[in-house]
């Protein structure tokens, strides 16, 4: 029997394929902007270097929506894809740049897009890298899924929410373990939107922030839990009304 951690040679080019088209998009978007010093331009790390970036594009986006939307996108559907840290500054900038309504579809959007691109690129090489990085994990995950197939919508609803299983975790197992994309599709466009309001609303006042720690505050927090709860709540009733029927049925037989 085939080991289920090897990686063959030509999903690694598969891979390197699928980097290499993210790539040229992006350079595609740079050669297309003006003549300009673009040294400020890489992936913010801390505040700081966020709030130098906004500085700068604040500046292009006006003249440049299209170009900045473009690259924007892409940067994040790349991070999103590749499992690349940091997408959450890349939120805070769409509420700088583009505001509250914009900058939420925008990041819904993006988010959407770039964890539908990881569900797939894992569904044709991902799974050596999920079964090496998180057996028990993906165990796990698959169980759960399988005891609620027929309310999956809102399981996988409530882990978008609420961070009982992380987020690349979620886009790089799903296709392992068989949950349906349009599931998968439904669950994250929606799923995410709480926290993205919250991480939006956020960049709005960037020039307040004074760390991450004051990103989620206590009310925020309560509120995201409180809409997983409703949302995984059709779940445990389906599941105790299953497991009643089942009861019934054996005090019947006896």
């Amino acid at each position: 029997m085939a080991r289920e951690d090897r990686f063959p040679v030509w999903e690694a080019v598969l891979l390197a394929g699928v980097a290499a088209a993210f790539a040229a998009g992006m350079v595609g978007v740079y050669v297309s902007m003006p003549n300009s010093d673009y040294s400020f331009l890489k992936l913010p790390r801390n505040l700081q270097e966020l709030q130098v970036l906004t500085d700068h594009l604040e500046d292009y986006t006006s003249d440049y929506t299209v170009q900045v939307l473009v690259g924007y996108c892409a940067v994040y559907i790349f991070m999103q894809t590749f499992m690349i840290p940091g997408t959450i500054f890349m939120s805070l900038l769409a509420g700088a740049l583009f505001g509250q309504l914009g900058g939420l579809a925008l990041v819904v959007f993006a988010a959407t897009a770039g964890a539908s691109s990881c569900y797939f690129l894992s569904k044709l090489v991902g799974k050596p890298l999920v079964f090496s990085l998180w057996p028990d994990k993906l165990r796990f995950f698959q169980k759960q899924v399988a005891k609620r197939r027929e309310k999956l919508l809102n399981y996988m609803l409530f882990l978008r929410i609420t961070p009982a299983l992380p987020n690349t975790f979620i886009n790089l197992a799903s296709p392992i373990v068989d949950v349906p994309y349009h599931i998968f599709f439904l669950a994250t466009a929606i799923g995410l939107i709480p926290a993205a309001y919250v991480t939006v609303r956020a960049g709005i006042a960037l020039s307040d922030l004074r760390s991450m720690n004051d990103l989620y505050d206590p009310k925020s927090i309560a509120l995201i839990f409180l809409i997983g709860v409703v949302a995984v709540t059709p779940t445990l009733l389906s599941k105790n009304e299953t497991q009643g029927k089942a009861s019934d049925m054996a005090a019947s037989a006896n």
